[in-house]
């Protein structure tokens, strides 16, 4: 075991000990002892892995698929720490069963919190509501940040760099606070532990149908969809979705699914594109090595205005204005082909009878157009019509890109 943080576990423990373990205390304890002896300054990183590696008078490790991977470097019948490594991590928007702090040992991150407005149960896996930012940061090493079990502290982390390290001084399990729940903006929080086989096997069968090319694939789920409570068509359409939207009975299949479950259904749509955004960020991500590019990746996908997002821009790098970063960003981050020019995922327009070769400058002038506002257009655009600016808007919205020009 490491001798820091077996000095650090003492030290909660103890203090924990004198506050009769009260579980509201513990956050302020776990955070105080991570903030006076913080293992950003304190830890040898390489020399903890080594030791890791070839020392084995380790605590109990458990076999948790959270991190890449997760370190139990102490352990408590009542609380333990972890070290958590985060390769390509991007959390989803969660609440903890468990209460503690947790504080950035090397990297950095975006940390997003939340609230989830006006909820209403569902089953007990599931619940339909409000999910509204609260407040989006930028973790730097050495921060630490309180834990509260339950819906108090709703979180999501973006970690930029490779590896991310993250120490948790964690309680074993806060009774009464589960499940923990994921969250789907902008309306749904779900129990991702919760298990319905029936429903894994047909979602499994439905792939099986997709990967085929079956042509009843579409009068299945259709079917499915005007049958089955609102928990299991939520997954079943949020499985099918992208297959729908290529076969063409998408939106067919969404009314049906609002028709049967009414005012219950309102925010389904909204989700789903949510979700599919975000999953098309991560896609990116994979594809996106340079750390400055991965950092606008997470604000794109992470910041809810073009305010916040320029906000933070100009906290990571203040020697530049952030507008002007953003926009070479987007410049690196062009491909030109014979087909046009692609900035991320956004597309310059087909319909737009516009030179190849001309491209580039025109759609990098719009992105700096819409993102500065103003009435009066740029000289790349002034002889566009009305009609034109329009799509290069809509280009633009209809990407990871949205949060910069609406």
């Amino acid at each position: 075991m490491d001798p820091f943080f077996k000095q650090l576990g003492d030290a909660v423990l103890e203090r924990w000990k004198r506050e009769n373990f009260s579980l509201t205390k513990f956050p302020g304890i776990a955070r105080a002892a991570l903030e006076e002896r913080a293992p950003a300054e304190h830890v040898d990183l390489p020399a903890l892995v080594c030791e890791f590696l070839l020392d084995d008078t380790q605590p109990f490790q458990t076999d948790s698929g959270f991190g890449q991977p997760e370190l139990v470097a102490y352990s408590d019948a009542r609380f333990y720490i972890q070290l958590l490594f985060w390769m390509e991590g991007t959390t989803a928007i969660h609440q903890h069963e468990f209460s503690g702090a947790f504080h950035v040992m090397s990297g950095s991150s975006i940390h997003a919190i939340y609230a989830f407005e006006n909820a209403r149960t569902v089953t007990p896996y599931f619940r339909i509501g409000d999910v509204r930012m609260k407040h989006i940061e930028l973790l730097e090493t050495g921060r630490t940040v309180p834990i509260i079990s339950g819906p108090r502290s709703i979180h999501s982390l973006f970690h930029l760099d490779t590896p991310s390290v993250t120490v948790v001084v964690r309680t074993q399990h806060d009774p009464g606070t589960g499940p923990q729940f994921n969250y789907l903006p902008p309306h749904i929080a779900l129990d991702p532990v919760f298990s319905d086989p029936l429903m894994m096997r047909r979602r499994q069968l439905l792939d099986v149908l997709e990967q085929t090319e079956n042509p009843t694939y579409a009068d299945l789920v259709l079917k499915m969809i005007a049958t089955l409570d609102f928990e299991r068509g939520f997954y079943v359409l949020q499985n099918c979705r992208r297959h729908l939207q290529n076969l063409g009975p998408w939106e067919p299949t969404l009314r049906v699914f609002v028709k049967r479950h009414g005012t219950l259904a309102a925010g389904v749509a909204a989700t789903l594109e949510e979700e599919a955004r975000r999953d098309a960020i991560k896609g990116l991500r994979g594809m996106v090595t340079e750390p400055e590019h991965r950092f606008f990746l997470a604000l794109l996908m992470n910041a809810p205005t073009r305010a916040d997002l320029l906000a933070l821009v100009a906290q990571r790098f203040p020697d530049e204005a952030p507008v002007e970063i953003v926009l070479r960003w987007a410049e690196e981050l062009a491909e030109v082909s014979e087909y046009g020019i692609t900035i991320l995922d956004a597309s310059f327009p087909e319909t737009l009878e516009i030179a190849g070769e001309a491209q580039p400058e025109l759609f990098l002038a719009a992105l700096k157009h819409f993102m500065k506002g103003g009435k009066k257009l740029p000289p790349a655009m002034s002889a566009l019509p009305a009609a034109a600016v329009k799509e290069l808007r809509t280009a633009f919205a209809d990407s990871s890109l949205r949060v910069l020009v609406v």
